[in-house]
């Protein structure tokens, strides 16, 4: 399993890259705009720098046509880096782009996916990894959890590489459901990551536990015995 943040945040960053597994960061331009306008190549950098080169980086291309996903493409390669995932979105003039940057070597994840079919072209097309849109796939009365699971099959069935990369995400359930129904992947916002270790009842066990061992052993741990 890989673990993603879906941000922009360096401090969020930062912070969870020493609490989880981290596997990576995934951006778009909705996730940018949550933090204000900032130097764009500037922040990616910063990004990419605090990743190293052992973590995956995910960066959305913004043109609407073949020709300006492609230009957009082959600057953030020349910005940023070449071995940053180009996050594409799962249309004609997208699908069409996926193929030449991936003869052209760019690691890439197609993105706004909210059908099997979708799925099934950009595997074909050489995707890397597919990002299905799981809560705005909800809110549409789509059967996420299905459309993920048919992609699973499908990958597994012609034997791709392609990897599931789960995206959009309102509840910590959510993200279980995609992982259980075959999504390799998931990025989420740090917030999820909040709720998910913010239960009370973890809380409460942990309380419980240091006050069992204080009413015997007092203020030391197992290390200041």
């Amino acid at each position: 399993m890989e673990f993603l943040l879906d941000t922009s945040d360096l401090q969020a960053i930062q912070k969870y890259s020493t609490i989880i597994p981290l596997s990576g960061v995934t951006t778009n331009p909705s996730i940018i705009k949550k933090g204000g306008k900032v130097d764009f190549f500037a922040r990616m950098k910063q990004i990419k720098q605090m990743l190293g080169p052992e973590r995956t980086f995910h960066i959305q291309v913004v043109g609407t046509t073949t020709a300006e996903m492609v230009a957009d493409a082959q600057t953030i390669r020349q910005e940023i880096g070449a071995d940053v995932y180009v996050k594409v979105p799962t249309t004609a003039a997208g699908l069409a782009a996926m193929q030449i940057l991936k003869a052209d070597g760019f690691g890439i994840t197609a993105t706004a996916i909210y059908t099997e079919f979708q799925g099934f072209l950009a595997t074909a097309a050489g995707a890397d990894y597919l990002a299905p849109y799981y809560n705005r796939m909800v809110n549409m009365n789509i059967n996420a959890d299905q459309v993920i699971a048919d992609m699973a099959q499908q990958i597994k069935q012609c034997g791709a590489k392609t990897k599931i990369l789960a995206a959009s995400f309102h509840t910590v359930q959510q993200v279980n459901a995609a992982l259980v129904h075959g999504a390799q992947a998931v990025t989420m916002g740090p917030e999820i990551l909040d709720t998910g270790l913010g239960v009370s009842a973890i809380s409460a066990a942990v309380n419980d536990f240091t006050k069992d061992w204080q009413s015997i052993y007092g203020n030391t741990t197992i290390a200041t015995l």
